[in-house]
């Protein structure tokens, strides 16, 4: 049983075929390697034929809606037959409507995500679990540490997460939160994006700005994948990640070439990837908004001139 699919159905989880109870799905799991909970972003709705998270980035051969999504589960390790490949969760929830209303409805997913997260840690208290979130699925993520004990949660990866620094701050000082490390990827190609989510969902706090800004938290590191330097930094760890081709997209952090082996590694091989060695080659500080977009084109370069023959 390689992956659990769950859906959110308000603030309770629900498997996403059957009416089989989720205590008895995650009780069938013969319990070797780490559990991934992987979360989708906005948009996306379970069972809406065209938005349905399970047929396209949860699925094993992925549906084009209307594109192409690498398989999450598959390129992080799923679906191999190796008895400690682990156990996916594809966690679903209602992601469509305005931004402000799949905000609420993120929180509520997130109490969901919250029991499944409770019942998992009461089975197998010594087991990693680490989850996978994109854009505003990171929501679901940071409420559902509020609702948990410490050691319930190790790794969280957030892909261009949609939130606010100060709500990030607060679910990593929880009991669980502290016990977890954080790994917000970013990227100048999601800057019109982030400044939208500001412009569009209410702020905890005035004047707060949203992640792709950068973090600070003693368990937290940014990673902006459009760094030229953080790719070196990365691939001299022993990571190749494909350099940015575009100034805009919101999918980078999951499509470009080798991030998700990365992903694959830093929640599979822990000892390796350790949060102070990766952090300590890092530049000081993320680049500015808008850096990308306004950065003037690169010009082609030029032939050299002919040689004369002697």
């Amino acid at each position: 049983m390689p992956v659990i699919r769950i859906n959110a159905d308000g603030d309770r989880p629900r498997m996403h075929s059957g009416t089989a109870p989720v205590a008895q799905a995650l009780h069938r799991d013969p319990g070797d390697g780490p559990v991934i909970v992987m979360i989708h972003g906005w948009k996306y709705k379970p069972h809406l034929p065209a938005h349905c998270p399970h047929q396209h980035l949860f699925a094993f051969s992925p549906k084009d809606m209307p594109w192409r999504a690498p398989s999450w589960p598959r390129q992080m390790g799923f679906g191999t037959g190796h008895a400690d490949e682990g156990l996916a969760i594809a966690f679903g929830w209602n992601a469509r409507g305005a931004p402000w209303a799949a905000q609420a409805s993120a929180v509520a997913a997130g109490r969901a995500l919250a029991e499944v997260l409770n019942l998992l840690h009461r089975r197998w208290p010594q087991r990693p679990v680490h989850i996978m979130g994109h854009s505003m699925g990171v929501e679901l993520a940071l409420e559902a540490l509020h609702h948990l004990p410490r050691g319930a949660v190790d790794r969280i990866i957030s892909m261009t997460g949609a939130s606010y620094r100060s709500r990030v701050e607060a679910a990593l000082n929880t009991a669980a939160g502290r016990a977890s490390e954080f790994y917000s990827i970013t990227s100048r190609e999601n800057d019109i994006v982030d400044f939208l989510f500001e412009r569009l969902t209410p702020p905890p706090r005035s004047g707060d700005h949203s992640i792709g800004f950068g973090l600070e938290a003693p368990n937290a590191v940014t990673l902006q994948l459009d760094c030229p330097d953080t790719l070196d930094h990365l691939q001299a760890m022993g990571a190749a990640i494909g350099a940015s081709q575009r100034r805009v997209c919101h999918w980078s952090a999951y499509t470009r070439p080798g991030v998700l082996r990365f992903y694959n590694a830093l929640l599979r091989q822990p000892e390796r990837w350790p949060l102070a060695r990766i952090r300590a080659g890092l530049p000081e500080s993320t680049a500015p908004r808008w850096s990308r977009l306004m950065a003037p084109p690169a010009l082609p370069q030029l032939l050299p001139l002919p040689q004369k023959a002697s």
